[in-house]
């Protein structure tokens, strides 16, 4: 407790977000294993109902749910977030430095995925319904904990070791890195591309020629600046969640460039370079 205590704040007296902690935590081995399994979330690479990877329900699940573009289906994948984190700044306000700078890290990310969905990425196809309701049911009921429960923290006693600042410029390299590694994926799609079928292609530049899912790995760079910024609990079990369920994900699709592509090179790891 008292190694805890020198990082984190003291859990807020909250029985929603001390629940959601737990369940969080306790639901971490599943997040890894679903997708390993090939019980993907239906969106990207993955929406084809698996396919390649579960052909034996495929059917079933294509009849059972409905579809929308996949440009409107990752619209609605971010924005309530992103209304969740800029409504903060006047449902909440605060002078506390710690919480300023989460809330605007939060809209900043959030703001960040809509502009790219609108302006970067290339989008063809569709994306399962059920799974953009999922998604979007997540990062929204995430991004409105992480703000509830930093707002106990202000007036309490700041953990022994200060994060804050550390966590920022964590969340500038995540944040920056997982861009430039989706301008590069929008860049193999040839123009006038986005509106036909859709053609994948191996990923070259940057990290690409060391792991599959560069930026997963800079996703999960920001979502541990969200917590060292925060320093809470809830904002942990957070990073802790996005970590493992992007192992899980970078698995699965490294296992799908292989089982795709002849030619894709064996010594590209899933997430972390000569790792895994």
């Amino acid at each position: 407790m008292e190694i805890a205590t020198s990082f984190l704040f003291p859990p807020p007296p909250s029985i929603l977000v001390n629940t959601m902690t737990v369940v969080g935590l306790a639901a971490l081995p599943v997040m890894v294993l679903s997708e390993v399994r090939g019980n993907n979330l239906k969106y990207s690479k993955f929406n084809n109902n698996n396919a390649s990877l579960s052909s034996s329900s495929s059917s079933s699940q294509k009849q059972r749910f409905s579809s929308v573009s996949s440009r409107t289906g990752m619209l609605c994948l971010y924005t309530p977030a992103f209304l969740a984190a800029s409504a903060s700044f006047f449902l909440a306000p605060s002078q506390n430095l710690r919480f300023l700078l989460l809330k605007s890290a939060l809209s900043l990310h959030f703001f960040k995925r809509i502009f790219e969905v609108l302006f970067i990425h290339k989008y063809s196809g569709e994306m399962a319904s059920d799974a953009a309701f999922t998604i979007s049911s997540g990062y929204f009921s995430s991004a409105a904990l992480v703000l509830y429960s930093q707002s106990f923290t202000p007036g309490l006693p700041g953990p022994g070791l200060d994060l804050k600042f550390y966590g920022v410029v964590m969340f500038v390299v995540g944040i920056v890195g997982n861009m430039y590694h989706h301008v590069l994926l929008a860049k193999l799609r040839k123009e006038g591309e986005g509106g036909g079928k859709k053609e994948y292609k191996i990923p070259k530049g940057g990290l690409f020629g060391e792991v599959i899912c560069p930026h997963y790995m800079f996703e999960i760079l920001v979502f541990w600046g969200f917590f060292m910024i925060s320093q809470t609990i809830y904002s942990m079990s957070l990073a802790m969640s996005t970590t493992f369920y992007l192992v899980g994900r970078s698995y699965a699709t490294r296992r799908w460039y292989l089982s795709k592509f002849d030619d894709f090179p064996k010594h590209i790891k899933a997430l972390i370079p000569f790792v895994f």
